[in-house]
């Protein structure tokens, strides 16, 4: 029976326990991309809080590829020095930290982007504003500025990246029906549609090694009609399984929101936790890959019951460790509590006002 509290490795990298900080966008980035105190901040109160490994909000790998204001950078070397500071914060507050890489795709603006978002396929209905569809030219690019991005990841000292492909953002949509319907060799059947992402970590690999460990994160479905499949995504898992991933973070659904979103509201009980639980349990039984389970998850006991019954291998929160960045610690200390976060997803409105994420939940009863 495995213990929560436990060490563990994930290729070369040696973790303190089993819980993880799911990435989510904390809108604390300068207009560039550049880290800022605040981000600093965050990120060590979590390391603080003796959460096994750290995974800030994604990054974005080339400015086309921005999802929102305030986000992350990787994109240019100006932006180290910053990155470097992060890493250095969180290890000296005795934390592990994950770079996740991303393109936002479809799922941004002409404002943001320079230009039409950048689109797996232009289709009618897909939008009303225009979109550029990919060219195998800019492909390559968008690989190299993947692979770039790991390498600059590496320089800045963190501990491993994890290539962002889920919840409907660029590399997500290459590999949905719904929004990939490319003739060429990267669309139709999942071998075609998973191409790039195989491509994207055999360049990564090529540019940090072989011990520099590499994830990714990826849908378990989209939860649409046209959507991935959950078949689909375990035969990408295993693609890249064998393409030599380290790790996979599984969730599921898209940006477009629903009752099937990646963040979904009201989790006020055991059985709404832990809510892409089957899809990980036939991943886990058909890939040998250590394997992160996010979604939902507010109480050790699920936690507990998750890892013990081989659904996963390590727990991954986000909102509950934005109202408590210290909830890990407090569960290792004893008090086992359910977190006190309600999911409501208040917490995202200061960030859209450019304040950073937090929860304004806690701030109105505190109030009280």
């Amino acid at each position: 029976m495995k213990n929560l509290f436990e060490s563990s490795r994930i290729n070369s990298l040696e973790l303190k326990n089993r819980f993880v900080r799911s990435a989510t966008w904390e809108g604390m980035a300068t207009e560039d991309g550049a880290v800022t105190p605040q981000l600093i901040r965050t990120m060590q109160d979590l390391a603080e809080g003796e959460v096994g490994l750290i995974i800030p909000g994604h990054i974005y790998v080339q400015p086309r590829g921005k999802a929102s204001p305030w986000q992350l950078g990787i994109y240019k070397d100006e932006l180290l020095e910053g990155l470097g500071e992060l890493t250095q914060a969180v290890h000296s507050a005795g934390g592990k930290i994950l770079a996740q890489l991303a393109h936002a795709g479809h799922f941004t603006s002409e404002d943001l982007a320079g230009g039409p978002p950048m689109v797996a396929s232009d289709f009618e209905g897909l939008s009303s504003s225009p979109r550029h569809e990919i060219s195998k030219e800019d492909l390559q690019d968008l690989i190299q500025d993947f692979a770039r991005a790991a390498g600059r990841a590496k320089q800045a000292g963190f501990d491993g990246v994890q290539i962002h492909s889920a919840h409907g953002y660029l590399l997500s949509q290459f590999l949905s029906p719904a929004f990939n319907k490319r003739s060429d060799e990267y669309g139709g059947d999942i071998e075609n549609r998973s191409r790039l992402h195989l491509e994207i970590l055999q360049a990564i690999r090529r540019e940090v090694g072989e011990d520099y460990p590499v994830m990714v994160k990826i849908n378990s479905r989209d939860f649409d009609d046209y959507g991935l499949s959950a078949e689909d995504s375990l035969q990408v898992g295993k693609l890249l399984a064998n393409s030599g991933l380290d790790a996979i973070e599984l969730s599921g659904g898209l940006l477009t929101g629903g009752k099937l979103s990646p963040s979904r509201p009201k989790i006020d009980s055991p059985e709404k936790e832990a809510y892409f639980s089957s899809e990980a349990h036939i991943f886990k039984q058909n890939i040998d890959l250590p394997l992160i389970l996010v979604g939902g998850i507010r109480s050790y006991e699920k936690a507990e019951e998750v890892v013990n019954e081989g659904i996963a291998d390590y727990i991954s929160m986000s909102r509950p460790l934005i109202r408590e960045p210290a909830l890990v610690k407090r569960w290792q200390e004893g008090d086992l509590r359910p977190a006190e976060c309600v999911s409501d997803n208040l917490c995202f409105k200061p960030a859209m006002e450019g304040k950073g994420i937090y929860c304004l939940t806690r701030e109105k009863e505190s109030q009280t």
